[in-house]
């Protein structure tokens, strides 16, 4: 899967870093097929016709689009350290949550100034964007910006199903009735756990994902399989 934000056109040129990519990481050459999407739910497909190490054009000959997903699932992950934070954003991806929002929790040591902001949020989307085209999902996964726990939770009190996972809840996630619209929004806490003001914040009931406790980077990715398998993997 490659991406261009054009699709129009019965002949399409893949240029830039996407070009390259193709061409030269990938090596795709003439009579190959390939399917392009937007990231917002249309896509392409058909052989190359032409490749250099600028690029490579391609033959459309079908097309379509993929309607948004429903209900739309959402993971509020606190912030991780370190590689623990790209594997977070890969394996949300790639299990097809549609939004990933970073949230400095009490408990993340996340300093929130407004370079690293900036520079977590650039790396976070790259990841996204990448595992998107990686695991072929013609809606890309949307990286929302750095979350406070008022925004946090003011998310939950919006949404069709709120879900906070904590490991002393007794309520099992696998229990929850999956709505068919809105948002599932899904809170995974950082590696010290959801502090007690962010827990009376929320005002939701939390549920435990099992008898296991899990790391905060696949924590997020196990709650949204379990969630999205009656609605997605069926």
């Amino acid at each position: 899967m490659f991406f261009r934000a054009d699709l129009g056109g019965e002949e399409l040129v893949l240029d830039g870093a996407e070009g390259r990519h193709a061409a030269v990481v990938r090596r795709i050459g003439p009579g190959e097929r390939v399917r392009l999407s937007d990231g917002r739910g249309a896509w392409a497909e058909g052989a190359v016709v032409a490749a250099s190490k600028g690029g490579v054009t391609v033959a459309v000959d079908a097309r379509g689009s993929v309607p948004a997903a429903a209900p739309r699932v959402v993971v509020v992950q606190a912030v991780p350290k370190g590689e623990r934070a790209e594997l977070a954003v890969e394996m949300l991806t790639e299990v097809g949550v549609d939004v990933i929002v970073p949230w400095n929790a009490e408990r993340s040591q996340f300093r929130a100034n407004p370079e690293r902001v900036e520079k977590t949020l650039a790396k976070w989307r790259a990841w996204s964007f990448e595992a998107s085209k990686q695991s072929r999902r013609t809606w890309f996964a949307e990286v929302a910006p750095l979350a406070t726990t008022s925004d946090v939770a003011k998310l939950l009190a919006d949404a069709a199903l709120p879900v906070v996972l904590h490991e002393e809840a007794t309520t099992p996630l696998a229990g929850l009735q999956v709505p068919a619209t809105g948002d599932v929004v899904i809170v995974i806490g950082p590696e010290g756990g959801i502090a007690p003001t962010e827990l009376a914040a929320f005002a939701v009931e939390p549920v435990r994902l099992g008898d296991t406790v899990l790391r905060t980077s696949t924590a997020g990715v196990a709650a949204a399989a379990v969630l999205l398998s009656p609605t997605r993997w069926t």
